[in-house]
């Protein structure tokens, strides 16, 4: 599967579309947060914001699907590398439509369902394990003992 190249341009072209982008989401965020079936979830609109914005960061061109590529990235980023195999499996398991990616509705029903999918875990365990401090400063120092 080929990476498909991006049809924008950098500066002010890039931000409305990504504006554009944000809005169509903001649309499906606004679905969700009518529909009664899920008007008992606990802050449902802070969650949902919290899943576009982590969804935008990972659909890397901006096709409003997350594709293999995009799934590495976000893997990677959590410490969890995965092989492209595993990462196969794991869309495989949230794609309703069978398009081989992971589009916008489908990963906010995957994070607000109750199925347990592989990738609901690591995003749901990834978000408990970060406190709101940053490390800043100078990191101890390190010796071949400490290495894992």
């Amino acid at each position: 599967m080929a990476a498909r190249k991006p049809d924008y341009q950098g500066g002010k072209a890039y931000g409305e579309r990504m504006e554009m982008l944000a809005q169509k989401l903001t649309s499906i965020n606004e679905e969700f947060l009518n529909d009664t079936g899920y008007s008992e979830v606990e802050d449902l609109e802070e969650k949902l914001g919290q899943y576009k914005d982590k969804f935008m960061e990972f659909d890397l061109d901006q096709n409003l699907e997350i594709d293999i590529m995009g799934m590495k990235q976000m893997m990677e980023k959590l410490g969890k590398a995965k092989t492209h195999l595993e990462i196969q499996k794991m869309i495989k398991e949230v794609d309703t439509t069978g398009s081989g990616t992971i589009n916008y509705r489908e990963f906010v029903l995957m994070m607000l369902g109750g199925k347990s999918t592989i990738l609901k875990l690591i995003l749901f365990f990834e978000n408990l394990g970060h406190s709101g401090e940053v490390k800043t400063g100078i990191p101890p120092k390190r010796s071949l003992d400490s290495l894992p």
